[in-house]
């Protein structure tokens, strides 16, 4: 006869479900959160409920946000010639932090994966046809996963939107940097040479 705690085995495998979330680590979670004050707990409830509650997609470009539309669409700071068509919203974060594009953003919120149910119905795609409507957008920068269903999704993407007039680029992938070239395999290889560049 086994030892369990009903509420307690409810609570990890409520942690449990969420991604990246193995056994061991929702036990830490439960009991992390077993150790919490009265109002430390009600200070993580509250947050969990505001961010359910008040973020959103930005009516623009489909990022998250609280306001109808995000910051980034608002900065009249930003390059709007340029947008960068992104899978999610961790993907903008990862680009702000890098402070070196101004440009505008576009989150689909996934990538076209037939095996998955995924189709081109089921992402943001229709939305950001509509903001290439208008002649202000120059460029559209692909910066999907380098995963079969981000390539995918980059060239059904590019075909799209040829026709319309709007150069559109692929970011370049390679060799990370501090990496040894012994351990990179075929395809990171292949794009690192064709992204080459001069010095």
């Amino acid at each position: 006869m086994g030892y369990s705690i009903p509420v307690l085995e409810s609570l990890i495998d409520e942690f449990r479900k969420m991604p990246s979330v193995g056994s061991k680590s929702a036990e830490r979670l439960a009991f992390y959160v077993l150790g919490l004050s009265d109002g430390e707990v009600n200070s993580l409830v509250r947050a969990i409920q505001n961010v359910h509650e008040k973020v959103h997609q930005c009516a623009v470009c489909k990022n998250l946000t609280e306001a109808e539309v995000c910051p980034i669409c608002e900065s009249a700071q930003r390059d709007r010639s340029l947008i960068c068509v992104v899978e999610n919203p961790r993907d903008v974060l990862a680009f702000e932090r890098t402070r070196e594009y101004n440009g505008l953003y576009h989150v689909l919120h996934g990538a076209i994966s037939p095996m998955n149910g995924v189709g081109p119905d089921d992402l943001t795609i229709k939305d950001l046809l509509k903001r290439l409507s208008s002649d202000e957008v120059k460029e559209v920068i692909m910066a999907t996963n380098p995963t079969v269903e981000g390539e995918a999704t980059a060239m059904y993407l590019s075909r799209l939107l040829k026709p319309m007039g709007v150069k559109v680029t692929r970011l370049a992938y390679g060799v990370p940097v501090g990496a040894d070239l012994e351990y990179a395999d075929e395809i990171t290889l292949s794009r690192a040479l064709e992204g080459r560049s001069a010095l």
